[in-house]
């Protein structure tokens, strides 16, 4: 039977996947929250400054009406004129492009933090290719939860916009007996009424989206086992790799520890299994130190060195194991061993003045 090449992703993504879809500009978020809120808030915004932008605009309109006559439009003075009226009018709404303006962001801030990339912007053909449009619109499932979302969306809207319309409409009558100034208010308190309604409505659609938009993301984001394994390996490195530097680490130790024993000023014996080279140099040390050890073939090797160079090799079983034990190539004697190597090496000294040359094996 053939091995199955499709393989389900069942593992959460990573941090670094995650942060490398957000490299690239692949993050979650609901367009509907961002669209529901900026509704609801710039109803708010428009609810408590109405009034103020409207007597700004009817005060600019008549100023505009009442002056026209003595503006003498020309080529050159059309830029000037639009533009004071530009930053009149911009003035007036300020609050309203302002609040909106802040709001979008925030709720972007808080749905993806601060992201700066232009990954998205970068050609791609796939995107352009009509057979993978097709197979998007036609074959994905968000396509159809897309679909079904703006179903929803027009079918409940469109019933509360119907209900708050209904509600109304018995008022238009009384319209008829009343002046421009009741009939701009009723419609404003219809339209403000409509607005809240509908963005409440948003923002329950909104709260739904971002559950599913945030769902859907770590579904897509998920990994197979074998891309867990092999980004693992990315991370920590390829174990053969780090086998061959271990390999090659020792190999480098080895010889620069066999490069150190014809300096050791005593080599310690446990006699044959372990050997423990020490150095003490009074002006460089301020303690003696293990220049080389090891067991079986490594300490014979030390000891054929040790006689190759006239380094005297002494037994003491004790003292060779708990250094051997305790104390690594490099490393000085701790406090508790310096009775015993500092005996060890008087010993030494004393031999070496009384017969120079002398080996001691």
């Amino acid at each position: 039977m053939a091995e199955q090449s499709f393989e389900e992703r069942t593992e959460p993504a990573s941090d670094k996947k995650k942060d490398d879809a957000r490299k690239k500009g692949k993050v979650f978020r609901s367009q509907e929250l961002n669209s529901a809120v900026v509704l609801v808030f710039g109803g708010l915004i428009l609810y408590l400054t109405g009034a103020s932008m409207a007597s700004g605009l009817a005060e600019m309109t008549r100023g505009l009406f009442s002056s026209a006559a003595a503006y003498r439009i020309t080529a050159a003075a059309a830029p000037d004129f639009a533009l004071g009226i530009i930053v009149q009018f911009g003035k007036i709404v300020f609050p309203l492009l302002a609040g909106v303006t802040v709001i979008g962001l925030a709720l972007n801030f808080a749905q993806v933090g601060f992201m700066f990339t232009l990954e998205p912007l970068m050609p791609d053909f796939n995107k352009v290719n009509p057979l993978n449009g097709i197979r998007k619109v036609l074959i994905s499932r968000r396509s159809l939860v897309e679909l079904l979302k703006n179903v929803l969306k027009v079918t409940i809207v469109g019933y509360i916009a119907w209900d708050a319309l209904r509600g109304i409409l018995a008022e238009t009558i009384t319209l008829m007996d009343g002046d421009a100034a009741g009939v701009l208010s009723f419609m404003a308190r219809g339209a403000m009424a409509l607005a809240f309604k509908t963005g409440l409505a948003f923002l329950v659609l909104a709260a739904l989206d971002y559950a599913y938009q945030r769902f859907e993301f770590g579904k897509e984001m998920r990994m197979t086992k074998q891309e867990v394994k092999e980004e693992g390996k990315a991370q920590e490195g390829d174990p053969q790799v780090k086998a061959r530097v271990r390999s090659i680490q020792r190999r480098i130790a080895y010889r620069r520890m066999m490069q150190d024993v014809p300096t050791a000023d005593v080599v310690v014996t446990n006699p044959t299994h372990i050997a423990v080279a020490i150095k003490y140099d009074t002006e460089e040390m301020s303690a003696p130190k293990v220049v080389a050890k090891g067991a079986e073939l490594i300490a014979r090797r030390i000891r054929e060195i040790a006689l190759e160079h006239g380094v005297p090799i002494i037994e003491d079983r004790p003292l060779a194991r708990t250094l051997y034990g305790t104390v690594e190539v490099g490393e000085e004697i701790p406090e508790k061993l310096f009775q015993a190597v500092a005996q060890l090496l008087a010993y030494i000294y004393r031999l070496k003045s009384d017969a120079p040359g002398m080996r001691m094996n």
